[in-house]
């Protein structure tokens, strides 16, 4: 059995790994779809003070507190900055890594240096309303929230690379509107041997989109 820890990207809630967690579960692995502090269910708790070291630890402490030694994280799109932070602070606990048509940061990045001019359009729409939230965009899922600024703009810092784990996956998207902001880490990781990339066919929401090859990826992590 392994034990899978969703982490949703910005917006987003844990209802977008939902029916993945359910497909887990039926294979026999345990599976955690998170909320990240101040978005989806957890909006209550939106404070100009929630940054990505939140949302880190949001991933940590359930590592810890649920006592889990055999993680694999999965980032989706921002996802990607904070399975690779919690990686960093927990690694005795993560047995490896998948990031779905998400970031991969190195030390010192963050989400605003690594992507591109429309994306950062999109991170400060609505943020003239209190100055410290980011609005969803008018064709995401009605549930998506307001998601905290601060942890788009805050740059990951890490103790070490991910070279410490032997299983990284990156599942690259091929299906955007226009430039992908993920092309980039795919073209860096494709010839990398320490990695398995997988190019789906699918928009940038892979859960949605491409369910049966996500889950085919997630199931060969084992």
């Amino acid at each position: 059995m392994t034990t899978y820890i969703l982490v949703p990207g910005a917006w987003h809630g844990a209802w977008t790994f939902g029916p993945l967690a359910r497909s887990l579960r039926e294979h026999g692995h345990e599976a955690y779809p998170l909320t990240l502090t101040g978005v989806g269910d957890r909006k209550h708790l939106l404070t100009a003070s929630v940054n990505l070291d939140t949302h880190i630890t949001d991933v940590v402490n359930l590592l810890e507190d649920e006592r889990i030694t055999d993680a694999v994280l999965v980032g989706h799109s921002y996802g990607g900055m904070v399975i690779t932070g919690a990686a960093d602070r927990a690694e005795d606990r993560v047995a490896g890594l998948v990031y779905v048509d998400a970031l991969v940061p190195r030390d010192g990045e963050s989400c605003w240096s690594l992507v591109n001019d429309q994306e950062r359009s999109w991170y400060l729409s609505g943020v003239g309303r209190d100055g410290y939230t980011s609005e969803p965009l008018p064709f995401f899922d009605p549930r998506a929230t307001p998601h905290p600024l601060a942890s788009l703009m805050q740059a990951v810092r890490l103790r070490g690379d991910l070279d410490r784990f032997a299983r990284k996956d990156f599942v690259y998207a091929t299906g955007w509107d226009g430039e992908s902001p993920f092309e980039s880490v795919y073209r860096r990781l494709l010839d990398d041997p320490a990695w398995r990339v997988h190019a789906v066919r699918s928009g940038h929401n892979v859960m949605r989109d491409a369910p049966d090859e996500l889950l085919k990826v997630l199931l060969a992590t084992t």
